[in-house]
């Protein structure tokens, strides 16, 4: 069994809470490998390569993975679980379910049309702690995976996500998980990072892997 980690955007594999998680797995003997998903580059980040790229890290045809992601990671996470049947349960952190749309409303469409026509959108790159340039036809990749309003996943899933969370408001997976026996949703009193909710995370990490009979 393997276990991997998916940051967010404008992150990357050495994050806060990528490295908190994986150390406390260790202290379980479970390792957890983080990947880089800023591919092919941050500038051109794109989905469908996201998904490729832990598509790959799973490995062989038979062997399994339990996915862990964190917003965007998240996204990752689920749109893969639904094509790939190697993915045997699912931990979510404020998954980025529906981005394009919640992108387009946050920012509007002023600057959304600017975007489109400059080709390039400047953000701020939490792992390298300056500025970089994302373009335009990420969300055109987007949009393509991300067409239904959320993933198709039938394994296991634990989400957690924060009630004070601003960027992904926790009622994207409240809609996620209702009628879905399937998934666990917990919340925390936490904003999107989910940084002051590390400890509740790592109980329920340890709870979700207890009851599916995965891990060390």
């Amino acid at each position: 069994m393997k276990f991997l980690y998916l940051h967010g955007f404008a992150s990357g594999p050495d994050s806060k809470k990528g490295v908190a998680i994986s150390a406390h797995l260790a202290t379980r003997g479970i390792s957890l490998e983080r990947l880089n998903l800023r591919v092919p580059s941050f500038e051109h980040l794109r989905l469908s390569a996201m998904i490729d790229t832990t598509r790959a890290a799973i490995g062989s045809p038979d062997d399994r993975a339990v996915v862990m992601g964190s917003s965007l990671g998240g996204l990752t996470a689920a749109r893969l679980a639904e094509r790939d049947a190697r993915v045997v349960a699912l931990v979510l952190l404020a998954p980025a379910f529906q981005l394009v749309s919640r992108w387009r409303a946050r920012i509007g469409e002023d600057e959304w049309r600017a975007w489109e026509e400059r080709g390039w959108l400047e953000v701020d790159d939490y792992a390298s702690g300056g500025r970089a340039r994302v373009d335009f036809d990420f969300t055109n990749d987007v949009a393509r995976i991300d067409s239904s309003p959320f993933p198709d996943v039938r394994v296991p899933t634990l989400i957690i996500h924060g009630t004070r969370d601003d960027v992904v408001s926790i009622d994207r997976s409240r809609d996620f998980a209702q009628g879905r026996p399937n998934v666990r949703l917990v919340p925390v009193d936490d904003g999107h990072e989910l940084t002051a909710s590390l400890d509740p995370i790592t109980r329920e990490i340890d709870a979700f892997f207890r009851d599916q009979g995965v891990g060390a």
